[in-house]
């Protein structure tokens, strides 16, 4: 999404900045992203333009989370102006570029607490289709990335997002956000010792399966809100980090053997991974605040395991 309030990839936002809160600022006048005012939201053009037009609809009532929240008719309104700017984005890259071939419109919010939809443009292979591609390996049938974007570079550190989310959040007691600010002050801490023997270089930021997109048995790795330059082993970590939401050692030995680097007897993956626990609280913490009761146990019961100092517990996906 253009948000990354998708949490805490190397990329993400300060405190204090507009993308802490698209929907007031686009409603005050102070998201730059934004296009226009429709009917029920606003048209923005995507932060990172790794598809070229890539644009959001942003809702325009802070709170609402799912179409369904909505009264019959806004939701009619906020439909018909992801249409609107569907078209908009389909005449405009059919106008300036002859490989356009389609947009394909969604609705997701797995990790962003408000209602918005994505507008992909897509062109044909082999030009600017994809920031990255996943191919088939031959050999193991697993993917591997080739990277055609020149992304950001870093420009604040891993779990930045989620020092303000934690900092504002009306939900969290005394107790947590002190236990939380702790954890975090100490992973950075050795996160900063670390030596990434794979150097730096593009990372997704939130490379897992939730954020792939299929087409038959062709794959594309989506959402790129967090994408920037930094050490490869942080999108690494989320594949062992999948451990929580059930990802077998077979799973993940065949990942390892694919890409062709295995981390897990390097000492710095066990920061990685709890980085990447802490990372998934964000989005929880947000709608905990919105009164959201289903986010809200689901954070409950993360922040217990956590605190408890189990690596394995299982959590569940949303």
């Amino acid at each position: 999404m253009t948000s990354s309030q998708t949490e805490d990839g190397p990329a993400s936002a300060k405190a204090g900045d507009w993308r802490m809160d698209r929907i007031g600022t686009a409603l005050r006048g102070e998201n730059p992203t934004v296009l226009r005012r429709l009917e029920a939201g606003f048209a923005a053009i995507g932060d990172v333009q790794f598809l070229p037009g890539y644009s959001v609809l942003l809702i325009d009532e802070p709170g609402v989370q799912r179409l369904s929240d909505l009264p019959k008719p806004k939701r009619l309104a906020f439909l018909a102006d992801m249409d609107q700017l569907g078209e908009a984005v389909e005449r405009a890259c059919q106008r300036l570029d002859p490989d356009f071939r389609r947009v394909n419109l969604e609705i997701l919010g797995n990790t962003d607490p408000f209602l918005h939809a994505h507008i992909w443009p897509r062109f044909e292979s082999g030009r600017r289709m994809d920031p990255v591609q996943l191919v088939s390996n031959p050999r193991s049938g697993q993917v591997w990335e080739t990277a055609v974007l020149d992304p950001p570079t870093t420009t604040s550190g891993p779990l930045a997002q989620l020092s303000a989310t934690v900092a504002r959040s009306s939900y969290l007691t005394p107790d947590i956000r002190t236990w939380l600010t702790r954890t975090i002050t100490e992973l950075l801490t050795a996160y900063r010792k670390l030596h990434f023997p794979l150097g730096t270089g593009l990372i997704h930021g939130d490379a897992y399966p939730g954020n792939t997109l299929w087409d038959g048995t062709s794959v594309r790795l989506g959402d790129w809100d967090e994408a920037a330059t930094g050490p490869r082993e942080l999108d690494l970590a989320n594949t062992h980090q999948g451990v929580r939401f059930g990802r077998t050692p077979t799973a993940i030995e065949a990942f390892t053997r694919a890409y062709g680097h295995d981390p897990r007897g390097w000492p710095g993956l066990p920061v990685l991974i709890a980085m990447r626990d802490l990372h998934t609280l964000g989005s929880f913490i947000r709608r905990a605040d919105t009164g959201d009761p289903h986010a809200t146990r689901q954070l409950e019961h993360r922040l217990s395991t956590l605190r408890s100092g189990s690596t394995t517990a299982r959590w569940d996906i949303f």
